[in-house]
């Protein structure tokens, strides 16, 4: 695609603004600042993959992995404003999550250990699981609100902080997951993932383009649960002050 075809996609940002004036949303500004932000952001990430790809430095790739973690447990803490620590703590179970996948991946010959798809593949695990880190705190502040009541009173009774709250825990892993299992319901019925769609565009055999979406999609799954299930655990005492009274968000 050349720059000029490019410019011409403008013209979908230029209706949803127009959209946004007849409706009087007020989205015009913030329409404005993403595609400015996602067109520079996405130029310069291309240079540097290409730059990446080109050098095969293994250190260059644990960077850009560490940043994508890094801006994945900033934007998902937001989400959980007000916990202390919450971002580490999703820096830490996506980074695991990242390890375990890569080890499978990589160990099982699934892969080929090159830039070109350590990067790409690391890239769609890590936002993923940062999609997850986000639906978990925003179920887990709206189970610790509706529940609080009932987590006081297993505490008053001398359950642990880990015991009263297990319950709540449990759902919201539940809850975020929704969302990664509905899609593999309905892949390939009602949308075609980005992935398949890009490789079948630039030429790519469809069968073996569905076949790396599989992997996409198993590798999803898995992220999510992991995901959610190592933030609940590291996460689960930051609901509670020193003294075990329940936080309200």
């Amino acid at each position: 695609m050349s720059y000029l075809a490019l410019s011409f996609t403008l013209i979908f940002v230029i209706i949803t603004m127009l959209v946004s004036m007849w409706q009087k949303l007020d989205l015009e500004k913030d329409i404005a600042i993403g595609t400015v932000r996602a067109t520079i952001q996405l130029l310069l990430v291309g240079y540097v993959l290409l730059y990446v790809f080109e050098s095969k430095q293994p250190m260059l790739i644990i960077l850009i992995i560490s940043v994508m973690i890094t801006v994945a447990a900033w934007n998902a803490g937001k989400r959980g404003k007000g916990l202390k620590g919450i971002r580490w703590r999703i820096a830490l179970a996506i980074g695991c999550t990242e390890i375990l996948m890569m080890t499978l991946l990589l160990g099982l010959h699934i892969i080929e250990a090159t830039p070109r798809y350590i990067i790409p593949l690391s890239g769609m695990t890590i936002g993923n699981a940062m999609v997850v880190s986000g639906l978990f705190l925003n179920f887990m502040k709206r189970e610790v609100e509706t529940n609080k009541g009932e987590v006081e009173t297993l505490l008053s009774l001398g359950a642990t902080a880990r015991q009263a709250i297990q319950e709540s825990l449990k759902r919201a892993v539940k809850s975020s997951m929704i969302p990664t299992i509905d899609g593999m319901k309905t892949v390939g019925l009602v949308q075609l993932p980005g992935m398949m769609t890009g490789m079948i565009i630039a030429g790519a055999d469809p069968v073996e383009a569905v076949r790396y979406q599989i992997l996409i999609m198993f590798a999803f799954t898995a992220s999510a649960a992991i995901t959610s299930i190592v933030l609940s655990i590291i996460s689960y005492q930051l609901w509670f002050t020193k003294d075990l009274r329940v936080i309200s968000l």
